[in-house]
């Protein structure tokens, strides 16, 4: 629904943009059309989601969002860009725009946008998909309003560069949110550790289990939204291995780490081994 919004929106506007050559609907309406290709993306990323894993693709296609959300923020970033580089020639320059028409077109761009902003609201923190999306319709309904703005100035004072000021405005909305995005989406791609756990703070907590003598290894990484996972080295005493503690520690070990911190983690892996294991290992390690 809100793609169908949002193409009604490029459509209307691109004939806006041709008609009052305004940079503030222009710049307007390319976002817009990043907006509605964002949107389409963000479609084909929530179908592909719902397909269950397989021995091929063992996480299924749970990662696409997050390689979506990226390539809608690579997209605002150089509608941003260029809105900046035409934006100074423009302040210098100046065209003739029709505050009046310019208003007319500010107004529906801004109706429709609030139509996808409410269809989008109540899912736009489920994952870095529909957060891209609903962010990407909310900066394009603030760029109405700076169209809005710039079409009443224009109309009642004749300071055409008013226009060009909104087309600076929008860019200033749209690179920052698209710079965040991109950092944080590259981060779960780079697989750093996920925001909010501290491995440290779980290697100590993984310590203090009973039996237990060292860790190493750990690593913790995001497959997609609320999917980070964790994998790590446990080295315990000889005995567990004989009187059934192993099994005992692990399980420790795995509710540790699903309910002590602030992020929990269900999706983990820990290899439970001696010390002669864990030697054996770094030996191995250091010869290749």
């Amino acid at each position: 629904m809100a793609f169908a919004v949002t193409t009604l929106i490029v459509v209307a506007q691109a004939a806006g943009a041709v008609l009052t050559g305004s940079l503030a609907l222009l710049t307007d309406t390319a976002h817009a059309l990043t907006d509605g290709t964002g949107l389409l993306v963000a479609l084909v990323a929530a179908t592909l989601m719902l397909r269950p894993a397989d021995s091929r693709r063992t996480w299924g296609f749970r990662r696409i969002e997050v390689i979506a959300a990226l390539g809608q923020a690579t997209l605002l970033l150089g509608v941003g860009m260029y809105t900046a580089i035409e934006g100074v020639q423009r302040l210098f320059d100046p065209p003739d725009v029709s505050g009046h028409h310019l208003l007319a077109f500010g107004i529906a761009g801004l109706a429709a946008n609030l139509l996808a902003i409410a269809i989008l609201t109540s899912a736009r923190s489920a994952n870095f998909n529909m957060r891209a999306a609903f962010l990407e319709v909310l900066n394009d309904a603030l760029g109405s309003v700076g169209v809005i703005v710039a079409a009443i100035v224009i109309a009642t004072t004749g300071f055409d560069r008013a226009d060009t000021i909104a087309g600076l405005f929008i860019t200033a909305l749209i690179v920052p949110r698209a710079v965040i995005l991109m950092r944080e989406t590259l981060r779960v791609l780079m697989e750093f550790t996920p925001p909010g756990l501290d491995l440290e703070a779980v290697r100590e907590h993984i310590l203090s289990q009973e039996h237990v003598r060292d860790v190493h290894d750990l690593h913790a990484s995001m497959v997609a939204t609320g999917l980070p996972t964790l994998t790590a080295h446990v080295v315990v005493d000889e005995v567990c291995f004989t009187d059934g503690h192993a099994a005992e520690v692990l399980e420790r070990i795995k509710r540790c780490v699903a309910e002590h911190f602030e992020v929990a983690v269900h999706h983990c892996t820990f290899q439970i081994e001696t010390a002669a294991i864990s030697m054996r290992e770094l030996a191995t390690l250091k010869h290749a």
